[in-house]
């Protein structure tokens, strides 16, 4: 004889059992979804249900070394599309400069820093390639590695502004050290004079730039495209 036939409470208690676990099964189900719903990494209290999404392999190429591009609201977002979510396309035209983290900095080197459009004013007709965004020489290296940069500004912060029906931009963070001797960083007047059509290899190669310790980007496209 079984519990079951000596006590029909036994019964009962095998069905609370089996419920309890089916219920444990559906909240771990739940929560492993809204670990994996993003392919990147939003940031902490943000709304769970926005999707981050990785560049395409061929753009994702671009990024080394994991150059950290962190603007407050939405987080780290290099490597990865603004998502459409929360209004983020629209809003990055509006917010301050994002925070450059590179944990790999050495504290007694300076840093030059560039952040350009290569797809002025579309990636198809790249006519304006490359918009200046911001320039900065003269970062320390501590700063870098807390994300907290002091660098000297040769060309001010200018946010993402994708024109209307021109397709995604790539909006590229391209971080060099700064050579010790040689000719002070500057821009000509003429670079001075304007943004677009800048000639990043003539930058790097008249100043000794050389490659870049590290990149990243994201892609984003004008919040009313569709």
């Amino acid at each position: 004889m079984n519990l079951d036939d000596r006590d029909p409470r036994g019964h009962m208690y095998h069905l609370l059992i089996l419920e309890c676990a089916m219920k444990l099964l559906v909240a771990v189900i739940l929560m492993l979804g809204l670990m994996v719903l993003g392919d990147g990494q939003p940031p902490k209290n943000e709304d769970r249900t926005c999707v981050y999404q990785k560049l395409s392999q061929e753009d994702a190429l671009f990024c080394k070394d994991q150059l950290n591009v962190i603007y407050p609201e939405i987080g780290d977002i290099g490597c990865l599309y603004v998502p459409e979510c929360n209004n983020f396309r629209q809003k990055i035209g509006s917010w301050g400069k994002p925070s450059i983290k590179y944990s790999q900095a050495q504290k007694n080197k300076k840093y030059v820093l560039m952040m350009v459009d290569p797809d002025a004013p579309s990636r198809n007709y790249p006519q304006n390639r490359y918009w200046r965004h911001w320039l900065l020489i003269n970062i320390s290296g501590n700063g870098l590695k807390t994300g907290n940069i002091n660098g000297h500004e040769l060309t001010s912060y200018q946010p993402p502004g994708p024109p209307p029906k021109t397709g995604f931009h790539r909006y590229q963070f391209l971080l060099f050290e700064q050579p010790e001797k040689g000719k002070p960083i500057t821009l000509s007047s003429k670079e001075k004079a304007k943004r677009g059509s800048w000639s990043i290899s003539d930058f790097i190669k008249h100043f000794h730039l050389g490659s870049p310790v590290a990149a990243s980007q994201f892609l984003t496209q004008n919040y009313r495209d569709f």
